[in-house]
């Protein structure tokens, strides 16, 4: 059954490109084109689509606001954000919102299909340079958190384990076969990470995990 997605931008041209390119992948059909956030809102109550490609920022205000009230009206459908650059804050702030991955807008056509697959499939997705931009842009600020001595910032060192996998974008099951774990014992991680880091979901998981240098973009 074919992936259903809403492609969400301001800008004409981009929303046909997106498009042309996701037309030629299999497994995913295009079931409307959103120019705002509000009507991105509309078409996702309307259509149901399994995956939403968000421009993050848009003429009237930025696909953040967007993202939230379409988790909160459509708990089912997941929203994968399109940004020109891994700035943190952003990057939080749509983690927070309810956002399940991020890619950069030179994202080239099957990347983009894998990364629309992997959020439907409820995956993490850190597109390929986000990780290291990011990196390179907390260490111009000076804002990399160095982890303390004695249990980073709570975690175990299983913990940290788990969330590196979470990052490289494995599921709960991969994650326990990998592991050598069971499925309920990873469940159980997360919830310990989510609830001493203070997160929403497996992206801002990424997000903060990067902040805080507790996964390093070698290591993705």
């Amino acid at each position: 059954m074919a992936i259903r997605v809403l492609l969400t931008d301001d800008q004409m041209l981009t929303r046909m490109g997106l498009r042309a390119l996701l037309e030629d992948s299999r497994g995913i059909e295009i079931v409307g084109e959103a120019a705002s956030g509000k009507e991105a809102l509309t078409l996702a109550r309307e259509t149901t689509p399994d995956v939403v490609v968000m421009d993050v920022k848009m003429s009237d205000g930025d696909g953040i606001e967007a993202t939230r009230t379409i988790r909160e009206h459509c708990p089912k459908t997941q929203v994968l954000i399109l940004t020109g650059y891994g700035d943190p804050g952003l990057l939080r702030r749509a983690a927070t919102a309810g956002a399940a991955g991020f890619v950069l807008k030179d994202i080239s056509p099957a990347d983009l299909a894998v990364a629309i697959t992997s959020v439907h499939e409820g995956k993490t997705t850190l597109g390929s340079g986000i990780a290291r931009q990011l990196m390179d842009h907390l260490a111009d600020r000076g804002t990399l958190t160095e982890p303390a001595r004695r249990g980073p910032f709570g975690l175990t060192e299983r913990e940290i384990e788990v969330l590196t996998e979470v990052a490289r974008g494995l599921s709960d099951k991969e994650i326990a076969r990998k592991l050598y774990l069971s499925e309920s014992t990873v469940k159980s991680h997360l919830r310990a990470i989510y609830r001493r880091l203070n997160l929403r979901n497996r992206a801002h998981a990424v997000t903060v995990a990067i902040e805080r240098n507790l996964v390093t973009p070698d290591q993705l």
